[in-house]
């Protein structure tokens, strides 16, 4: 299943069982079994179909939504292994922790907001009827040290863009896993018929500014006074990539 497509579903029950994988990121099939009181021939005959269908998928017992992100990539810095690869349920506390510690060294308020959503809903991966998140990682020796995350609507008006965040820890910045990340959310992006990527940065962070600057993305306007920060009104700068 694409996460560009909204999820239909033949039937109430079959809406159910998806509809609480998708908010819990994870669930043990016998425990949702139970939670939504569903007799064992009649929960099996969903689920097979909501697994054949592409719109769940299982293993060891433990249910996910089944999203198509793309393959898992490779690459060698500094004598540094890094990996980029979808991001996971299992990724929940690294991904958390990794945006706060960017977030505690240059103020994005936007992947601020993004780390909160992820604390209410204890879910890595969202999609449902209204809208979808989709998360790449940056990890080595397994653990996470950068992400790249899509805000995707699935209103009419808005489906074609994408709002875009990226970050890496402070001590794996300078070997162009930020570089790596960034574009392979675009990639991403451009391969599933988004047009326009954006994102906005207070203009207190000059180095998000000039990464973003230097990867081709432009200014589309500025919110004058828009944040408080430190007691200070701050301007926030709207910028985005079109392809």
């Amino acid at each position: 299943m694409k996460a560009v497509e909204r999820p239909t579903f033949e039937s109430e029950t079959s809406k159910r069982i998806y509809e609480y994988v998708e908010r819990h990121g994870t669930a043990n099939r016998h425990a949702l079994r139970d939670a939504l009181s569903l007799s064992a021939e009649t929960f099996q005959d969903h689920l097979e179909r909501l697994t054949s269908e592409g719109y769940l998928e299982s293993e060891g017992g433990t249910l996910r939504i089944a999203l198509e992100f793309g393959a898992i990539e490779e690459f060698e810095t500094d004598g540094t292994t890094v990996i980029i690869r979808p991001g996971r349920q299992s990724d929940f506390e690294g991904l958390v922790e990794t945006i706060r510690d960017v977030t505690a060294e240059e103020t994005y308020v936007v992947a601020e907001t993004v780390a909160e959503q992820l604390l209410y809903e204890d879910a890595v991966t969202r999609h449902n009827a209204v809208e979808s998140r989709v998360f790449f990682v940056a990890t080595v020796d397994g653990a996470v040290v950068g992400w790249t995350h899509l805000d995707l609507p699935h209103l009419d008006q808005v489906k074609e863009t994408a709002r875009q965040t990226v970050g890496v820890r402070e001590t794996y910045r300078g070997k162009g896993i930020g570089s790596e990340l960034l574009e392979r959310g675009l990639e991403w992006a451009r391969a599933n018929g988004y047009r326009k990527v954006y994102n906005s940065i207070p203009t207190t962070n000059d180095r998000a500014l000039e990464f973003l600057t230097e990867h081709g993305w432009n200014t589309e306007a500025i919110r004058r006074n828009h944040y408080t920060i430190d007691g200070e009104h701050v301007d926030e700068v709207m910028m985005a990539y079109e392809f």
